[in-house]
Formats: C-alpha cells, sequence, structure tokens
C-alpha cells in the first residue's frame, strides 16, 4: 500500500495544478540526471530507472554499513553514473526506485518532509489514525516486527529508511478509509481518475498492464480489476479494488507468505472475474 499512498499524495498535487502529469522530473529535482523522465512515467513505470536496491549492492557506490536514505539516491546516480535500462517510454519495468524519487518531488514541492506530507495531505483528512511513516531512528523498537516464513525474525539492514515504495505502516480499517475515499470526486477529480485507472503498456500481449500508481488486469470482455501487492522483508500486503462492484479486499501480513497474494481470487466471490475457487473452505484457508 505504500506505493498507493504515494502516488495518491503526487495525484493530489497534480489535481491542485502544483505539478503536471509529463512534467519533467529535473524540472523540480534540478540535479536529477536524467533529461527525458516525466512523473507520469515514474507514475506508470516507464522510465528506465534502475532499481536502487540492486545498483547500491556495488561496494564502490555504498558502504551497506550505512543507512542509505532517499536523499543520497539521485547523487549516487549522477556521479556513478547509473545507466537508464531503457529510453524513458519505450516499455514497462516495474522499479521501485520511481517511487522513492516520487516521494522527493512530493518533499520538494511541499516543502515539508515525507513523513509530514503524507500526514497532511492524506492520513488526517481520512482520519487515519493508525497509519505512519516509518522512522527507523525514532520506530525500530516499537514497531510491528516482520518475521520469515521459519518464524525467525529479519533484522532491519542499510535500506530500511528509503520510503516512498515502502514503510507506511498502516490497518485493514485505514486502508478502507482510503479506497472510500478513492470514489469521491471532492477527492480526485473523475478527469484525473481516467488518466490513474487505463493502461499504459501494451508492447506485450496479455492482461496484465500499469496505470499511475495501481497494477491491473484488463481482458477482452472490458472487465477490470485493480490491485496493487507489497513486499518488503517478511512484511506482505495485497490491495484489490473492484470498482465496478465498490469492493475492496484487503491483506496483510508481518510473516511472509506468498498467501497474500492470492487475495484477488476472491473477487470471484463479488463479481464476474475469472478466478475459480473450488469450495468455501479453501477460501478460508
Amino acid at each position: 500500500m505504500s506505493k498507493v499512498f504515494t502516488a495518491t499524495a503526487i495525484l493530489l498535487l497534480v489535481d491542485s495544478k502544483k505539478i503536471t502529469l509529463d512534467q519533467k522530473v529535473n524540472t523540480i529535482i534540478t540535479d536529477f540526471p536524467y533529461d527525458n523522465i516525466t512523473i507520469r512515467q515514474l507514475l506508470n513505470h516507464r522510465t528506465g530507472l534502475r532499481n536502487y536496491s540492486y545498483f547500491t549492492e556495488n561496494k564502490l557506490v555504498w558502504n551497506k554499513r550505512e543507512t542509505l536514505t532517499n536523499s543520497y539516491l539521485v547523487s549516487l546516480m549522477k556521479v556513478h553514473n547509473i545507466n537508464l535500462e531503457f529510453n524513458p517510454d519505450s516499455r514497462f519495468s516495474y522499479c521501485n526506485t520511481n517511487y522513492a524519487i516520487l516521494a522527493l518531488i512530493l518533499e520538494k514541492i511541499t516543502k515539508m518532509d515525507y513523513r509530514t506530507a503524507m500526514k497532511k495531505l492524506i492520513f488526517e483528512p481520512l482520519n487515519m489514525k493508525n497509519t505512519y511513516v516509518f522512522d527507523l531512528k525514532k520506530d525500530a523498537d516499537t514497531a510491528s516486527q516482520s518475521y520469515k516464513g521459519n518464524l525467525v525474525r529479519y533484522p532491519f539492514n542499510h535500506l530500511d529508511d528509503i520510503y516512498g515504495d515502502k514503510n507506511i505502516y498502516s490497518t485493514p480499517r485505514d486502508v478502507l478509509k482510503f479506497d472510500m475515499a478513492t470514489y469521491s470526486p471532492a477527492f480526485l477529480n473523475k478527469n484525473l481518475l481516467k488518466e490513474v485507472y487505463k493502461g499504459y503498456s501494451y508492447e506485450s500481449r496479455g492482461i496484465r498492464n500499469y496505470g499511475l500508481g495501481i497494477r491491473m488486469l484488463e481482458w477482452e470482455d472490458g472487465k477490470k480489476l485493480f490491485y496493487h501487492n507489497g513486499w518488503w522483508h517478511g512484511n506482505t500486503s495485497a490491495y484489490v479494488k473492484l470498482k465496478d462492484e465498490k469492493v475492496t479486499l484487503i491483506c496483510i501480513s508481518n510473516k511472509y507468505t506468498r498467501c497474500t497474494y492470492k487475495l484477488k481470487v476472491l473477487s470471484s466471490l463479488f463479481g464476474d472475474y475469472p478466478f475459480k475457487l473450488e469450495t468455501k473452505d479453501e477460501v478460508l484457508e
């Protein structure tokens, strides 16, 4: 859900005309080293940016004994000449770096740190009282811990203070409050929502696609399902949005399991979605 929340905060800035979807990133983050990447491409993952968790594995790029934060990312990409994987807008490739950069844009435009901006733009207006952005220095001892499948606790590491792509702690009830708000014209205008819930990547045939900050499945009969999964350490989450039925499915876990991602199968209980459930008992397992 962290990605969906970050994307929505950016969309709120678009809706209030503080930025535009097709604005180049380097007009906001002036030392951003790539000329032709736009905010829309960050949101739909057509930038070509490399995943920060991969290029910082190089000891010459980052010392893993030090905690990495968003503020270092742009300078690392610039100083170490981290090349793009492909030309912007030529194809889709999901990359968490996109969300980390979106978080920096949010800070630049709002002139607030990411944690405060998310609180002011989304959490407080929607009365999400049990949602916050994790701070490694302040919350490491009190936040819900995450566990491997064998119940061994995951240790924190050098990537645990990056935000935008992860590190938002919430509850199913608060996520539901957020989802309900997305149906209100007072939250995001309908023309912008059309941009959010359409596919942008059709280079490869198939039902999978990506909107602006949301994954989607779209079938030949026109039926669409919107969702986003999340993972960090032992934490997994799944958010499924059935717009036609106005149904939301939410699952979160702090013990690593891929069962969380099977949540979308339950959509067939609420509408004409091509997922097969054998028995009711199977749903509950």
